[in-house]
């Protein structure tokens, strides 16, 4: 550049930098105007890239420095960069992120799949409960033993309580149907606490189309139940009549059948329903439709039975029909009391036939595990208690009742606890403790 131009930039306060790199300007000529201010202009190098791995040219044709290319590197690759990772570390794919960064993770993960879940640390959550719902496989194994209990305990409340502990809600119906199918191979005390439990979970448990559904299943396949159960028309007739005089079924239920029946078994188990509850009087007597077994009738009236069928047996010597009789009461928990009663018999006829008679009868129920051992040791340990009571009737009722244990415990009948137990009646002092064994004179 000519002094003049170099003259006139410096007049104008302005110098290029560029000029000043390539010799253009002197920088020592700069100096020799003192007093004006001189602001160099820098201006950015813009540099041209070549293919990867060439050289490097800057806009006004100078050559730039070359980059060296290395594969994988982390450096910058304009030549400008420090040399260190990406965003610290915390860039990149394949990174770890920056140090520090796991201590910022937000640890509320509510996926419970995730690794990294923790119930601890999730916060006030709402969680909803969600219950299984039931197969018809495991329904059977879960609620036949609740109704087989019941037939034992005969509480509703514990039915009702166990069946709200499982989701049955689209199978309801169904223990209407399982509960009348087990009460059909049983006694007339089991259909009567089957028709009661029925009755309880209606309005709880069970409703009305539930119940209806039932019977309507049960009317469907009356023909496989007649297989195990001949009189399965003539049961479940008295069990859907029994349900209309409960108000747990509505009277048109029957009606709406008519007609519409081809199958000779349901048509049977139909018109039994009608019949029973077109007789006079008819809701009354299905109250007692199934009859007043097992622990439902009074004390009373089974301790008169119980009496009256050892009496008729002393008769008769009939063990079979003694033993028919006994069954049918259906209080196996109460068969202490025909131990008492024989025994308190047999001590107040003081006959050896009899007792002869009662020792066999007592030893077939105690072979046949009618009566069980608890039972029976139970009832002879009654009469001992009572005994001071019952030889004031019977002088010699002690005497009797050591002869007839003997026999008792000859034929098994007694166990050895309660023969050691036997009580033994005061009698008359006739040596003095202090007489060394010499007979005192009677004294006239």
């Amino acid at each position: 550049m000519s002094s003049e131009v170099a003259n006139g930039a410096i007049q104008n306060g302005e110098v290029d930098e560029t000029e000043m790199l390539t010799g253009d300007i002197d920088p020592l000529s700069l100096l020799e105007e003192e007093g004006k201010p001189i602001r160099i202009i820098r201006k950015a190098k813009r540099i041209t890239r070549t293919h990867s791995g060439g050289d490097a040219t800057a806009s006004n044709g100078v050559a730039a420095e070359k980059v060296p290319a290395l594969k994988n590197s982390r450096k910058s690759r304009d030549g400008r960069g420090r040399g260190e990772p990406k965003k610290g570390g915390a860039g990149g794919k394949g990174t770890w992120g920056a140090p520090g960064d796991e201590l910022l993770v937000d640890s509320s993960c509510r996926d419970a799949n995730d690794p990294n879940y923790d119930s601890d640390t999730q916060g006030d959550y709402a969680l909803e409960k969600i219950e299984p719902l039931v197969t018809v496989e495991e329904f059977d194994k879960i609620v036949q033993p609740i109704i087989l209990e019941y037939f034992n305990h005969s509480i509703t409340k514990e039915v009702e309580a166990s069946l709200e502990e499982i989701n049955i809600s689209k199978m309801r119906s169904r223990v209407l149907e399982l509960s009348i199918s087990l009460a059909m191979d049983r006694k007339a005390s089991h259909r009567e606490l089957t028709s009661i439990l029925i009755s309880d979970l209606y309005g709880n448990v069970l409703e009305a189309k539930d119940i209806q559904t039932g019977f309507d299943n049960l009317l469907n396949g009356l023909a496989d139940l007649v297989i195990d159960s001949p009189e399965a028309p003539k049961l479940l007739g008295m069990f859907m009549a029994r349900a209309v005089a409960d108000d747990c079924l509505p009277p048109k239920y029957i009606q709406s059948y008519k007609g519409a029946v081809d199958n000779t078994a349901t048509q049977e188990a139909l018109e039994k329903a009608e019949l029973l509850l077109s007789q006079k009087h008819g809701i009354v007597r299905l109250d007692n439709i199934w009859g007043t077994g097992g622990g439902i009738r009074p004390v009373k009236y089974l301790v008169k039975q119980m009496v009256l069928l050892l009496k008729e047996y002393l008769s008769s010597s009939d063990v079979k029909e003694a033993t028919r009789c006994l069954q049918e009461l259906e209080v196996p928990h109460f068969h202490h009391e025909l131990v008492y009663e024989a025994t308190v018999m047999i001590l107040e006829e003081g006959s050896e036939r009899s007792a002869e008679r009662m020792v066999a009868l007592l030893r077939s129920l105690y072979e046949h595990c009618i009566i069980t051992p608890e039972q029976m040791t139970q009832g002879f340990k009654r009469v001992y208690e009572n005994m001071p009571d019952i030889s004031l009737d019977v002088p010699n009722a002690y005497t009797l009742l050591e002869r007839f244990g003997e026999m008792c415990h000859k034929n098994s009948v007694m166990t050895d606890v309660a023969f050691k137990d036997l009580p033994c009646g005061g009698r008359k002092r006739f040596v003095s403790e202090g007489d060394g064994g010499r007979i005192k004179p009677a004294v006239l």
